[in-house]
């Protein structure tokens, strides 16, 4: 998957046109390699296609601290930084970046390779919306 396609099926998911699609798949990024070490996020950087890979990679510094929170304060963060109305639209946009990273990856079910590397540094509440995106192709 190249990173027009993956813009694609996130703007499809979400209904919405390619450009505000890489915004919400900006965010989702940042929030998520927030919460991995510096070292699994050069992992998912590295298995990325360049213009993904520059979005991924955007203000990532070796030694930062990884980011504990749950699932609540990372849809309030994606809701806030991609101006959604609610923690359903925050949702959503997360459970369709989610998804196309993992189809990406190769994981049909979120559990596969890197994928699971991703899988197994998410909290419990985070775990279950990583799954639940697999089964919404």
């Amino acid at each position: 998957m190249n990173e027009r396609s993956f813009l694609r099926e996130v703007a499809q998911a979400l209904r919405c046109d390619e450009r505000r699609a890489e915004s919400i798949v900006f965010i989702v990024f940042q929030e998520l390699r927030a919460r991995l070490t510096p070292k699994e996020s050069a992992d998912v950087a590295a298995q990325l296609p360049v213009g993904l890979k520059k979005l991924w990679l955007e203000n990532e510094r070796p030694n930062r601290p990884v980011q504990r929170t749950h699932l609540a304060d990372f849809l309030g963060h994606v809701r806030q930084r991609a101006a959604l109305s609610d923690d359903v639209e925050a949702w959503g946009g997360t459970r369709a970046v989610f998804g196309a990273l993992q189809r990406l990856l190769g994981s049909p079910t979120g559990v596969e390779g890197e994928a699971w590397d991703i899988f197994s540094q998410l909290p419990k509440d985070m775990k279950r919306l990583w799954l639940e995106s697999a089964r919404h192709l």
